[in-house]
């Protein structure tokens, strides 16, 4: 992959995860302000589920901040970056932590909505890019081509 793309590529990860990172770190505050302020919507006996997919949301979507982050050390260790490694790895990072929030917000006696089929979704190209990622590695030092000359 020449190097420019590489670049653009590792920017547009790095952007990515640090600033989902920060929304995540922010949700996971104001998850902790619903607990520490006893708000009943939150944490009164029949919502467990909602505090669960909630705390799913925040705990997956802040993972995902970080896999990004990865992906993008990963880059000039691929022998070719799959365009559809990165975009599925954009999907999942909304799918996932989107189905748990959303699942969360109504919930029908003790489960969450339709929103939750985000999850397996956001899965499978969570997935794909991890599969598409570890295939592009090689497999010994010798068979990683050398970086372009600028």
């Amino acid at each position: 992959m020449p190097r420019d793309s590489t670049s653009a590529l590792r920017r547009i990860h790095l952007r990515w995860g640090w600033w989902t990172l920060l929304v995540f770190s922010a949700a996971g505050l104001v998850l902790e302000s619903l607990h520490g302020l006893k708000i009943g919507w939150y944490l009164d006996a029949g919502h467990e589920t909602r505090r669960l997919m909630f705390t799913l949301g925040h705990a997956h979507g802040t993972l995902l901040a970080l896999v990004h982050v990865a992906f993008a050390a990963t880059l000039d260790a691929l022998r070719e970056v799959p365009r559809d490694a990165s975009l599925a790895l954009r999907a999942a990072s909304i799918a996932i932590p989107a189905g748990f929030w959303c699942g969360g917000v109504v919930i029908h006696e003790a489960d969450p909505n339709l929103a939750i089929l985000l999850v397996p979704l956001g899965a499978f190209a969570l997935l794909w890019a991890c599969a598409k990622t570890a295939l592009r590695l090689p497999a010994t030092e010798d068979s990683h081509p050398p970086p372009d000359d600028p």
